[in-house]
């Protein structure tokens, strides 16, 4: 089959865009978790909004640095609740990590990542494989599209068992979220089961978010060091066969 010069340069491309991550795991760390939510914020009501959800952020993130040294923070690079994030893990002096993504508007890079884990990504598919393969644990802020193609993609891997690993997910923020899904609605619509609802924790404080992340990334995920001798790399968002 003959590709032409275009595509070729297009696979060249993403496969540099792989390779630009594929160099640095064992800085980044054993553990990430993966920060979500919007980069908006105008107007009186909205800045109030984004300014309580910054909060819990900057809240949340030294928390959860301070309990599991040897996790980074991930988050999509970018200001508002991505900025609060990296800002959290930055003051807690852990690694932080951006994940960008070249959009004409909004998205810029924000200046609490660490440099040498400053990615900028092209390609909204391989952004989203990296956060995959990275994460242990997702929490989602309120956000719009973005924010909502993140959330599901991740329940629906977890969902269809795709995932060789257990990815947390927190969804903070019960007011909006209640508000902009229905989740007891699809059950109730047979979409989707009542045990998909254990998929994930909706929490209102930190404090909340803190707990559930820290049981569960305790029980899933840290081993004793002894059983870390000779690994090189973070595990990683396997498919299942």
């Amino acid at each position: 089959m003959q590709v032409n010069e275009k595509k070729r340069d297009g696979i060249e491309a993403e496969q540099e865009e792989c390779r630009s991550v594929l160099g640095t795991p064992g800085e980044i760390g054993e553990a990430a978790e993966k920060f979500h939510g919007s980069v908006k914020g105008s107007g009186p009501e909205k800045r109030q909004a984004q300014a309580k959800n910054v909060e819990g952020q900057n809240a949340l993130c030294p928390q959860g640095e301070k309990a599991g040294g040897r996790s980074g923070r991930t988050t999509g690079g970018g200001p508002g609740i991505m900025e609060a994030a990296n800002l959290g893990a930055y003051e807690a002096g852990g690694k932080t990590i951006g994940l960008n993504i070249n959009l004409p508007f909004e998205q810029m890079c924000n200046p609490y990542i660490t440099p040498s884990l400053n990615f900028e990504f092209h390609y909204f598919f391989m952004r989203k494989f990296w956060f995959a393969y990275l994460a242990k644990a997702l929490v989602i802020f309120p956000g719009g599209f973005g924010t909502m193609d993140e959330l599901f993609e991740i329940l629906t891997l977890a969902q269809t068992q795709k995932l060789a690993k257990k990815i947390l997910v927190v969804i903070y923020g019960s007011e909006y979220w209640h508000r902009v899904v229905n989740f007891q609605a699809m059950v109730d619509a047979g979409t989707i089961s009542a045990e998909d609802l254990d998929l994930f924790k909706i929490v209102d404080t930190p404090e909340e978010g803190f707990e559930y992340l820290r049981e569960g990334l305790t029980k899933y995920h840290l081993v004793p060091e002894s059983k870390r001798a000779g690994e090189r790399v973070p595990e990683i968002a396997k498919t299942n066969p």
